[in-house]
């Protein structure tokens, strides 16, 4: 296991700030292998930004950078994001 990985539960703070809600619970379909995972079991880098990669196929789905003033969010990797209410 790298020691920069994390699970997907690292940034739950983060994106409840963008997306007003838990999303450690959302499930995310992997747009390369078709996987499907919460977003807590996906695995987390944090370096000059965050990187959510799939567990199965370590492809990026998710990156985040974020500043004093703004959060740029790149959903790419993801085929579709399930949020529950």
């Amino acid at each position: 296991m790298d020691p920069l990985m994390l699970d997907g539960n690292a940034v739950a703070g983060l994106l409840q700030e963008v997306f007003c809600g838990d999303m450690t619970t959302a499930v995310g379909t992997c747009s390369n292998c078709g996987a499907s995972e919460p977003i807590g079991a996906v695995h987390c880098f944090r370096g000059a930004g965050i990187v959510l990669r799939c567990p199965h196929c370590n492809d990026a789905l998710i990156t985040i950078v974020s500043s004093n003033t703004d959060i740029r969010l790149s959903l790419s990797g993801v085929r579709t994001l399930w949020v529950g209410r």
